[in-house]
């Protein structure tokens, strides 16, 4: 059809990101990241844990199981200063994670080594993205984008309308690897509690 934006989604939302206000950028303090997904997001078909569709030799995006875990956690461990592991990144609570949302626990896949991860969550209301991680001899090279996108489809296609995700004020390089994707930084006092 002429004239029709070959990505209709895509269009939309290269639109909704210009026409939000920049008041954001520059702002000093605790920084909560959100991507806020339009109504036409919802219409991508969910992924059933197929892998992606990738050149020959690059990393495949998958869905985790659970005989990846160690090697997730080594790379989690080894990610540099942007992951901060803590009780509720034990085994056992990570299998709790796991079991709710699987689909929603991505790896990338080379050689049959874990390169990237990405694990996400969404409770039917909100989502939020915890520990994206690439190894460092495979970054800046799309994976991150990708493991991202992969999540966001997934989160899209689960009914997640609004997602979040926390970097530290002083991780400059994810705030604006985050923001490149879409996301924006947000004026936020971020609380915690512990519970047990």
């Amino acid at each position: 059809m002429a004239g029709r934006p070959r990505h209709p989604q895509r269009a939309a939302a290269r639109d909704a990101q210009s026409l939000r206000p920049g008041a954001a950028r520059g702002r000093q303090g605790p920084r909560l990241l959100r991507r806020d997904r339009g109504r036409d997001s919802r219409r991508v078909a969910p992924t059933g844990g197929r892998r992606s569709r990738v050149s020959p030799g690059d990393a495949r995006i998958r869905t985790f199981v659970w005989d990846d875990w160690p090697k997730v956690r080594a790379l989690w461990q080894n990610a540099g200063p942007g992951i901060h592991l803590g009780p509720s990144d034990a085994p056992d609570e990570i299998r709790k994670k796991w079991r709710r949302d699987p689909e929603l626990f991505l790896v990338a896949e080379r050689d049959g080594e874990i390169v990237g991860a990405v694990m996400g969550g969404f409770d039917g209301r909100r989502g939020l993205v915890y520990h994206l991680a690439v190894a460092p001899e495979h970054r800046r090279r799309g994976l991150g984008r990708r493991l991202m996108a992969e999540l966001e489809r997934r989160m899209a296609a689960a009914g997640c309308l609004k997602s979040y995700l926390l970097a530290t004020p002083d991780n400059r390089e994810a705030v604006e690897f985050y923001r490149r994707l879409g996301w924006e930084v947000m004026d936020m006092v971020l609380l915690g509690k512990e519970l047990q």
